[in-house]
């Protein structure tokens, strides 16, 4: 304190010393300047010519040149002095924004038009247990699942708005836990309204603003017997004939605007329900899925826990869906010790015509895992690896690899998050089975929507 103290007294006896002595060099030269024009003036009121080469005829316009010396000096002065206190207030307001970057909890981000992140403050490593430089560069998804702000960023576009403020979701640790945050934010436009980017802070919710853990039983209980989880499909295509062939269900709960649905999956998970929750949401995708035209196959996630429970074949059974229409599309939600009891629960729905996807692969070495031990129909590669894929030589090389591998394993590959042209012709020619994503076509509540993806 007594240290910090002293700085700025030095600072500002600097700042005084520094204008003191450019206001006496000004004097300095008017005085000169004064002297010159004296020594000019007194010969030649005298009669006499000043220096030996003046002239009444030079004498007005010279004088005048003197006169002028001064006052330009004076106007360098003035510009000098702003410049000066320009610098110095652009260095106290860069300290003060280093200093609020390296002190506040908040972690501030910006990304590209392209979803990468193109600035991270130190709090990340807090949050997501990187640091700066191992997220700079890399898409958004390495931590946040894009799709579960995509409810918020439709009802703030519908609004006319470009920003959003404390939308509760998931952010992706390093070490694979899930960690609940809020997320504010806003789109970066350009001079013509163009989205350039975005940027925002998020924060871990804090113990005072997080919904009470005594709560969490009660409110799950009511989502389990209240009706008000739904489904919304996302179309998938196939683009060998550009034909869509698949919807994966997405859960939706109704009355929680600005919550990621994820963070419902989280809470009843903390609470040991996590299970019953997911097989509720895989009912009602299949009851849901009814609506569906009749040649598109249905793709819902389940946990490999949930695989486990006997009240997944009891809710393909008796569903209106036929096995061979259903791809479980096994997530990463819990670490799986031992795959023999997990692909022994799915071999009986498996012979009955059910496929099994892996999601979000390349993500990280549990999804390369879940490959490798239960061989699945489908391969959905993670949006890390597709964003960028048409101008990343790396990434298009990872994806002609998994397109060689998956072809030796017999699996369809499912390029998820396809958000521009040129990312879906990159994966269209690497010879990619099928692609998902907001080019594609956006997750639709609505039947009318589903029946098209038939014709």
């Amino acid at each position: 304190m007594v240290r910090a103290s002293g700085e700025r007294r030095w600072s500002r006896f600097r700042n005084r010393l520094a204008s003191a002595s450019t206001g006496w060099w000004l004097l300095i030269v008017i005085f000169i300047e004064a002297a010159v024009a004296l020594s000019v003036r007194l010969p030649l009121a005298f009669g006499q010519s000043p220096w030996g080469g003046l002239d009444k005829s030079t004498e007005l316009p010279g004088f005048l040149a003197l006169l002028v010396v001064p006052l330009l000096v004076f106007a360098a002065w003035r510009v000098v002095r702003q410049q000066q206190r320009e610098r110095n207030q652009a260095f106290q307001t860069s300290r003060l924004m280093d200093t609020v970057l390296h002190t506040s909890q908040d972690w501030l981000w910006a990304s590209g038009p392209d979803g990468r992140f193109t600035f991270s403050s130190p709090a990340c490593k807090d949050i997501t247990g990187y640091l700066p430089s191992e997220l700079l560069g890399r898409h958004i998804t390495q931590v946040v699942d894009t799709r579960d702000l995509a409810d918020a960023r439709e009802n703030w576009a519908k609004d006319g708005s470009n920003s959003w403020s404390r939308i509760v979701t998931v952010c992706r640790h390093k070490d694979g836990t899930r960690v609940l945050v809020e997320v504010s934010g806003r789109a970066v436009l350009d001079r013509d309204g163009k989205e350039q980017g975005f940027e925002g802070t998020c924060r871990v919710m804090a113990t005072e603003t997080a919904r009470s853990c005594a709560e969490i039983p009660a409110r799950i209980q009511a989502l389990l017997t209240d009706g008000s989880i739904m489904t919304a499909f996302q179309p998938i295509r196939c683009l060998a004939t550009n034909s869509i062939i698949g919807a994966e269900a997405l859960t939706r709960f109704s009355g929680s605007e600005g919550v990621s649905p994820e963070v419902h999956f989280l809470e009843a998970a903390s609470i040991g329900l996590d299970v019953e929750l997911e097989i509720l949401a895989l009912r009602t995708a299949l009851t849901t899925a009814e609506a569906l035209p009749p040649e598109l196959y249905v793709a819902a996630n389940f946990s490999p826990r949930a695989c486990l429970d006997p009240r997944l074949t009891a809710a393909i059974e008796e569903s209106a869906i036929p096995a061979r229409r259903i791809v479980l599309e096994v997530t990463e939600r819990q670490e799986v010790a031992d795959y023999g009891p997990l692909a022994e629960a799915l071999a009986p729905l498996r012979r009955a015509g059910l496929r099994v996807a892996v999601d979000d692969a390349g993500a990280g070495f549990a999804s390369m895992r879940h490959i490798l031990q239960l061989k699945p129909e489908l391969i959905k590669l993670d949006r890390e690896i597709i964003a960028g894929i048409d101008t990343d030589p790396a990434q298009r090389a990872l994806g002609a690899a998994m397109v060689g591998f998956s072809s030796e394993i017999g699996a369809a590959l499912v390029a998820e998050g396809i958000e521009t042209e040129a990312e879906l012709a990159a994966v269209t020619k690497l010879g990619m089975t099928a692609a998902q994503g907001y080019l594609v076509g956006r997750p639709s509540l609505m039947p009318a929507d589903w029946a098209r993806w038939g014709q």
